[in-house]
């Protein structure tokens, strides 16, 4: 496709913009976790421990949070958000996987800074930075591995003679899918195993998901995907998921930590040297402000975390051993647990996404119970929670929900009567529970969550407290109005009423304020809580989201 052909269906970015990179930061998070299992099941390099696609999605998946969390100024721009993202990565990053797409980030962040918006030659660049930056992340870098796959991708970008920023992308993807086929040639471990490398795997599917936000045609990923379905089929052989292929005969342990309060670069190169003596799969990347992630293969523990504390230090320390990776289990059900979500706004959407819950869109046309139950069956999996963060979805969420159970689903609904009870109910979530028990913990989150609203009168009426006019500021406390401000709805009445609301829900105690900002929220509402707060309530903890929803101007949760 040439960059004068607009793909059909879809309008065609000429630019990528800071809300354009979240929206490919989401479609990598929610492709990523559609083929998390496929690409698990193909990873045999380093090690057979079947977890690169699972550690893909981790990372993106902080990624998009860091990216979601940050304020409004530090993500303007398009490079200030693929910075954030960078960071994001660095600090949630699992596994090798994890670690290379976090300095890819990197990489193209550096590159980008400053840039409103991406154009052909910006992503060119970036991509060339992002590919430098993910095979210096390994002390002994391999080909036939996704940094072979992102090399080809960024060699791609820079051939095309095209400055269109599709058709660099297109350029791109496509090198990748075919470096893709190659890794067999080049590394005898995936061709003895008669499969791809898994982590290129993964990174076919980043740049998939760009190439599917540029067209704006979703169909297009889905079509990669399928495409390359054949790639990622489980080998016909056994062998690979016995217990001990599951792990590495050399090196039974993996070792990651966050770094802190390192010297300089040299000291950073020489605890590289020290776990390169320790074990293999080493790699110390920065984010370039003073935070270092490391991760080694290896035996000694211990030697590993004490070579970090040498030069600095450790926190967020996690080992894994390789013998305790899963096996796949032939099931109707590819997973244990999901949590699902209606969500009719965007942005809302894009956060239960980062907390990786599966959202079921509802737009207010399709029938929702059908769309949930479409939903609840396709996350595979054999108990679900349903959160409706709306009074008015509770009744759709239950109908499929016995239909789910219907089929042989284990489908519970905890009802929530706002948005900022779902995310309390998610924050709780722990698979590692007992379905029952997580469900339990997930509904008294919620209940224990006070919820609050500032919504502008669409009409004259009569309230709790007083008559009210069209265009007057409401002030709502766990569904009944505390008090009306005048309009019109200027910021500071809007100001006013939110304050209000909130102290009036902290006047019986609250650790935490969560505030979601509607889509006609001005820019100063979150700033003037955040000053009252200090003021105030210094005690206070506030969190601020963009919630994205038309009926409040901001709805608040209390802790």
């Amino acid at each position: 496709m040439s960059g004068s052909d607009p793909p059909s269906g879809g309008v065609m970015l000429q630019a990528l913009d800071a809300a354009q990179v979240r929206r490919w930061a989401v479609s990598c998070v929610q492709s990523l976790d559609a083929h998390r299992e496929a690409i698990d099941s193909i990873n045999v390099f380093p090690v057979a421990d079947g977890d690169t696609g699972s550690n893909l999605l981790h990372t993106m998946r902080a990624a998009l949070d860091a990216l979601l969390r940050a304020p409004a100024k530090a993500r303007a721009d398009a490079g200030a958000a693929v910075a954030v993202l960078a960071r994001g990565a660095l600090t949630g990053a699992r596994g090798n996987s994890g670690v290379i797409v976090s300095q890819f980030l990197r990489g193209a962040a550096d590159v980008l800074a400053g840039t409103d918006a991406v154009l052909g030659p910006g992503l060119r660049a970036a991509l060339a930075a992002g590919a430098d930056r993910a095979v210096a992340a390994m002390a002994e870098p391999v080909q036939g591995t996704m940094i072979s796959v992102f090399r080809a991708a960024a060699d791609a970008a820079r051939d095309e003679p095209s400055d269109a920023l599709q058709d660099v992308a297109e350029a791109a993807a496509t090198a990748a899918a075919a470096a893709l086929d190659e890794t067999p040639r080049q590394l005898a471990v995936l061709a003895d195993a008669g499969v791809v490398d898994a982590g290129g795997r993964g990174v076919v599917v980043l740049f998939d998901a760009l190439l599917a936000v540029l067209t704006g045609q979703p169909a297009a990923l889905a079509a990669a995907q399928r495409a390359n379905a054949e790639r990622v089929a489980r080998p016909q052989e056994s062998s690979l998921y016995t217990s001990r292929e599951s792990g590495s005969d050399a090196f039974a342990y993996e070792v990651m930590y966050l770094l802190e309060q390192v010297g300089d670069d040299r000291a950073a190169d020489g605890l590289r040297d020290a776990l390169v003596g320790l074990g293999d799969s080493v790699s110390v990347v920065g984010d370039g402000a003073g935070l270092w992630t490391v991760h080694v293969h290896c035996n000694d523990i211990g030697g590993a975390i004490e070579a970090g504390v040498d030069v600095g230090r450790p926190r967020q320390i996690r080992v894994a051993r390789f013998a305790d990776a899963p096996s796949p289990e032939a099931s109707r059900f590819s997973k244990d647990r999901a949590v699902v979500v209606p969500s009719r706004s965007t942005e809302f959407a894009d956060l239960l996404i980062s907390e990786g819950v599966t959202v079921s869109r509802v737009d207010g046309t399709a029938d929702p119970a059908l769309g949930l139950l479409e939903t609840i069956t396709g996350t595979a999996a054999a108990h679900v929670t349903v959160l409706p963060a709306d009074p008015a979805l509770v009744e759709a969420a239950d109908e499929a929900a016995i239909r789910a159970v219907a089929a042989g689903q284990d489908v519970v609904v905890v009802p929530c009567a706002s948005p900022v009870q779902v995310l309390s109910a998610v924050a709780v979530h722990d698979p590692r529970r007992r379905a029952s028990d997580d469900v339990v913990a997930m509904a008294e989150a919620a209940a224990a969550t006070r919820r609050g609203e500032v919504v502008v009168a669409a009409e004259a009426g009569i309230t709790w407290i007083g008559a009210c006019e069209a265009g007057d500021v409401l002030g709502f406390a766990d569904g009944e109005v505390m008090l009306i401000e005048p309009g019109p709805p200027g910021v500071d009445a809007l100001d006013r009423a939110a304050c209000g609301v909130v102290s009036r829900m902290l006047a019986v105690g609250g650790e935490l304020v969560t505030a979601l900002l509607g889509a006609d929220a001005p820019d100063e509402l979150a700033t003037e809580l955040e000053d009252y707060l200090r003021r105030v309530h210094p005690e206070t903890e506030l969190v601020v989201y963009q919630g994205g929803q038309h009926n409040a101007v901001l709805v608040l949760g209390v802790e």
